[in-house]
This record gives C-alpha cells, structure tokens and sequence, in this order.
C-alpha cells in the first residue's frame, strides 16, 4: 500500500435506489479490521430524485463519519431490464459524487471480480460471500441485509488489489496508481 500512514480505511457501497449498501473496513499492517456496515433503505421513498439526493446526502455522512482514504464502488452490471441499470447507474453516481465531493480516490469492480476476490469464484452467491467474509475477518456479522454484506465485500476486494500486485487490475481504473506503479513506462 501506497504513503506513510500504515493504516488506511476503506469503504465499499453497493449500489441501489431501493437499498444501498456500506461497508467499511481499517486496514492496519496488512491486517484487516470490521469497522462497520449496514444500509441506506430507499424503499418508501417514491420519487427518484430524492432517492439520489439522500444518497449523496447520506453516503457523504457516512464518509465525514469514517473519512475513508478509498471508496471501493460495484459496478453497474447489465441485466434483463436496461431501465434497473439506468437507475443503479445513477445511484452510483451519486455516491461517486459523494466521494469526489470530499476528495476521495474511488475504484470501481464488476461484481464478479469482487465474488472471485471474495470466493475464489465469480458465480458465488452473495450467501457464500458472507460466510466467506465471516471467516476472513474472524467476525460474526449479523446480517439483515446482504447488500452491507456485499458492500464490505467491495472494500474487501479494494484491499486485496492495493495488496497483491499479481491481481488483474483492469477492473479498476486509476491511472495515479498505475503511473506510481509504471515509472519506466512515462515518457518525458
């Protein structure tokens, strides 16, 4: 991992308009340490674009809370229903603005890089995601919904990536963190 500061904390949304998704974990000399999870629930909310508005709103609290140096995000992945994928795009775009809002580096995986990462199979169900992270992390989560589960999933796969240079990094797309890790390939 990248800077001075042995400790780094991630945070990892997974995105929805009905229920969104956060988990957050603190990486301390390569360690990994539970901090907190759980959801923003959007489903009696009607209108849209309130939706997207409490979700910068509240995911914004939830970084000023934790002050994340990474936001980890699940892509948006297509579907039978081009307009749920409309709507989890937007939804993640809010909570991206959120974060470049405050600054924040954001990484972004498809959600079967974070199940391989997670599982060591990218068909795995979100189930065995979190049993998986159960017996990582050597914690019980108590799970109400399995989108926190999910979410500390994608901060989990975040610290695998900073962690293991021999990981594929085509799902996320950083180039500071490839110029730092290419020297010899900038030209001047």
């Amino acid at each position: 991992m990248e800077g001075t500061n042995p400790q780094r904390i991630i945070m990892g949304i997974d995105p929805g308009t009905n229920i969104l998704g956060y988990g957050v974990i603190l990486v301390d000399n390569k360690s990994v340490h539970f901090v907190d999870m759980g959801v923003i629930d959007l489903r009696k909310e009607k209108d849209h674009f309130i939706k997207l508005s409490r979700i910068f709103k509240e995911v914004g609290e939830l970084m000023d809370k934790y002050a994340p140096d990474d936001l980890a995000i699940e892509a948006p992945f297509y579907g039978k229903n081009p307009q749920v994928m409309l709507k989890l795009g937007r939804a993640q775009g809010a909570a991206i603005a959120a974060a470049l809002h405050r600054e924040i580096p954001v990484f972004e995986y498809s959600p079967r890089k974070v199940k391989m990462a997670i599982t060591g199979k990218g068909a795995a169900s979100k189930e065995q995601v979190c049993t998986m992270l159960e017996k990582t992390m050597d914690v019980k989560l108590k799970i109400q919904f399995l989108d926190a589960s999910d979410a500390l999933a994608i901060a989990m796969c975040h610290f695998y990536q900073l962690t293991n240079p021999l990981l594929d990094t085509s799902a996320s797309s950083n180039w500071k963190s490839f110029v730092n890790s290419h020297p010899a390939r900038i030209k001047k």
